[in-house]
């Protein structure tokens, strides 16, 4: 299951990229390189930062043939893409709880601790959306005070305590796709943010 939903939210993210790119007034090369930046540049940072190689699109090729065209294709459909914001905010929201899942998997796997496997998880469903805001020259959401690397850190610890107290694997994957879902699309709904620091002084 989560691998059907990995790809799916692989697509998602690169063509949410590919609109970033059209608004930013990109060309084709840069649409492709932006839609495969975002979609595997989480896991890349991840893997470099825990010492895990071949990354993922090394090991597997076919990740940027899927991401870079899924971009590409979102160019020749663009106007009946951007109608779809709605669906674009559920499966971003899909994406983030996945990445964050599979990170969080990932670094269990590898023997590193609770903390380290949560900020695993963190980075494998935020940074991708990092590095398309930087190059966007834009303040990454990250940044920003929307309730984002929260639910992704809500996540992970609801994922890894439920397993560390015995829930079956599959049960607790629900479970935290419900509530990383639930909290990430109220929190869109009902605006609800952080506090932001403002400073003005000299």
């Amino acid at each position: 299951m989560l691998h059907g939903l990995y790809l799916m939210a692989l697509v998602a993210e690169a063509m949410s990229a590919a609109l970033a790119a059209g608004r930013r007034d990109m060309d084709w090369f840069g649409v492709a390189m932006l839609g495969s930046i975002t979609a595997l540049g989480g896991g890349s940072c991840r893997d470099i930062l825990l010492g895990r190689h071949p990354l993922s699109w090394v090991a597997h090729p076919s990740l940027l043939l899927l991401t870079g065209g899924a971009a590409l294709g979102t160019v020749l459909i663009a106007r009946h893409v951007a109608r779809l914001h709605r669906t674009f905010l559920l499966l971003d929201a899909v994406g983030l709880v996945v990445f964050t899942l599979i990170g969080c998997d990932l670094a269990r796997a590898m023997g590193l601790s609770v903390a380290v496997a949560v900020v695993s998880g963190m980075i494998t469903g935020c940074f991708g959306g990092v590095l398309r805001d930087i190059l966007c020259n834009e303040v990454p959401l990250l940044f920003r005070s929307e309730i984002y690397a929260s639910v992704s850190l809500a996540v992970g610890m609801l994922y890894l305590g439920a397993l560390r107290f015995g829930v079956p694997h599959d049960i607790t994957v629900v479970a935290a796709m419900v509530a990383g879902l639930g909290l990430r699309l109220t929190a869109i709904a009902r605006g609800w943010a952080f506090p932001v620091f403002r400073w003005r002084g000299a």
